[in-house]
């Protein structure tokens, strides 16, 4: 069965899919959203939003108060010693907190903004393979829930299907294996500190004796628990051969009675997964074709955020894809990659550098020790690390920052 053409076919309901949709179908395009799953539906995450993630919810509308939201505040760090309230940065292109809803509630409440923009939405079905006509992607087939198969035709497809993206590989998508990857485990614990205001950042895992380059968190969630877990990068020795959810446990094993983390209190399995970094999948479009999210690992390298670049990366496959869809020609989406490099390139340069320097266990500890106890510079390094700066009008810091984002990518070109 051949169904009425769309305009628009996302492959993916997450923030990333959900975003695109969103966005393309309040434009007034005929835009599909399809996925495998049920919403609402769990997903492994840390469920933490930054300020850009927030910034990304308030374009599109979302009311973000109320008794399903914990707000933070800032950032706690602690390691070596040191315990430092670092509150978000006072900033003109980004609002000054942070928010905290588990993913099973998040994502279906941003796919369910992409239903009231006009998007269609089907849920439990999956996606079998991509229509490609003559070199160009033109659609996909599905499986609906009953078993039967539908060829759905869109001039623009957009692959927001997670890290393990069956769309882009299948496509000849790859993985760039010199670009960082981590992976990070989770588990909710009830706990009697869930209303702290703070996300709390634990720059010290151990492997024995050896410092692991990574970090632990507890993200504070509204209905009385925690999401509390790990994430370690492949720059590490250690990153095929730890077993992470023992790992975890023995995190939790010296930490504070007060916050009651016992196995008790634990709330359904640890589970992982794992983050795509700093492009590292390619190519992120083709003539008909978009990848946004996990799906582009778009993930920040600096600090294993997700969440707001699935949403920022949506937002602008929505933009490419109307341009493409206006003209009625499925090659304009190459301007896609260019428009992701304008927005990011010069900072995951960057971010893939720091990467591999913490991957080294003596720099790691190095940072650790002397930087901490700086909290100016910590303050500076906060900023940095959630790609958190005013592009225009911003102070000193964010004026230094931003000009080693632009030059970057060319002094990278120069050393080869």
């Amino acid at each position: 069965m051949i169904h009425k053409p769309f305009d628009a076919v996302v492959v993916g309901a997450g923030p990333g899919g959900a975003t695109a949709a969103y966005h393309l179908a309040r434009r007034g395009y005929h835009t599909l959203v399809v996925d495998k799953a049920k919403f609402p539906r769990e997903k492994v995450c840390g469920d933490g939003l930054t300020p850009r993630a927030v910034r990304v919810l308030q374009n599109m509308g979302v009311e973000t108060d109320g008794p399903g939201w914990a707000r933070a505040e800032g950032l706690r760090i602690v390691g070596a010693g040191v315990t430092l309230d670092l509150p978000w940065p006072d900033l003109a292109t980004f609002p000054g907190y942070g928010l905290v809803r588990t993913r099973l509630d998040f994502d279906a409440l941003v796919l369910d903004r992409a239903r009231a923009a006009g998007a269609t939405v089907w849920e439990e079905t999956e996606v079998t393979k991509a229509l490609v006509i003559n070199g160009v992607v033109s659609g996909v087939e599905v499986k609906r829930e009953d078993g039967s198969t539908e060829l759905v035709k869109a001039l623009v497809t957009i692959a927001s299907d997670g890290a393990a993206s069956r769309m882009g590989l299948s496509l000849g998508g790859r993985r760039l294996e010199r670009r960082p990857m981590g992976v990070a485990v989770r588990a909710y614990y009830r706990s009697p500190r869930y209303k702290e205001t703070y996300l709390e950042s634990y720059l010290e895992l151990w492997h024995g004796a050896e410092l692991l380059p990574g970090y632990g968190w507890i993200f504070p969630l509204p209905d009385g628990t925690v999401n509390v877990g790990l994430g370690l990068l492949n720059t590490s020795p250690h990153f095929q051969n730890v077993d992470y959810k023992r790992l975890l446990r023995d995190w939790l094993a010296g930490f504070p009675a007060d916050w009651e983390l016992v196995p008790d209190n634990q709330i359904g399995k640890v589970r992982g997964g794992p983050l795509p970094m700093g492009f590292n999948r390619m190519p992120l479009a083709r003539p008909g074709l978009m990848l946004v999210g996990d799906a582009a690992g778009v993930v920040n390298p600096f600090n294993g955020e997700g969440i707001a670049y699935a949403m920022e990366t949506g937002a602008m496959a929505a933009e490419i894809g109307a341009i493409a869809i206006d003209a009625g020609d499925p090659w304009k989406l190459r301007l896609y990659p260019d428009r992701l490099k304008e927005a990011y390139e010069g900072y995951f340069v960057l971010g893939r550098a720091f990467v591999r320097a913490i991957g080294h266990a003596p720099v790691m500890g190095a940072l650790t020790k002397y930087g901490l106890p700086n909290r100016r510079l910590m303050q500076f390094a906060f900023k940095v690390l959630g790609n958190l700066t005013d592009p225009r009008d911003g102070d000193a810091e964010d004026r230094l920052f931003n000009a080693l984002c632009r030059m970057a990518p060319t002094l990278r070109r120069m050393v080869g």
